[in-house]
């Protein structure tokens, strides 16, 4: 068997890659990674070792953008990618409280959950997708 050092990125499909980019920068304090490749197709952002790869959102005619359906070469049928429900990010308590107040003085809702083993709090970015930010620090 082998070992995973844990997830690479997430590749999300946005109507825009640079106002995503911007949003992740300024909201959540991520950084631009590996500028200058692909044309910016996709973009990548980060924080620590988590990333994400934006991809334009997939238009009728598009051959490169983020796709709905795939097809399998060996025969050949379509089959449906499952969505992403939501993005989770993990902090620690201090960072979670944090990330709440920021969340607030930028006007951008959220909701708070509790889960018995951690506290989440849920939003959304400019494109619609549900993000998380978790913590296992319980007060």
């Amino acid at each position: 068997m082998f070992e995973f050092e844990g997830i690479d990125h997430v590749a999300l499909s946005v109507g825009d890659i640079e106002r995503s980019a911007q949003w992740y920068i300024e909201v959540l304090g991520f950084e631009r990674r590996h500028e200058g490749m692909w044309n910016g197709v996709p973009s990548f952002i980060g924080k620590g070792t988590t990333a994400i790869a934006l991809f334009p959102a997939r238009t009728p005619n598009s051959k490169t953008a983020a796709h709905k359906d795939k097809i399998d070469p060996p025969i050949g049928r379509i089959r449906s990618v499952a969505n992403m429900l939501h993005l989770a990010f993990r902090a620690d308590c201090k960072n979670f409280l944090a990330a709440q107040e920021e969340l607030k003085r930028r006007g951008i809702n959220f909701h708070f959950q509790d889960h018995e083993i951690c506290h989440s709090i849920y939003f959304r970015d400019p494109d619609g997708h549900e993000l998380e930010i978790t913590t296992y620090e319980l007060r």
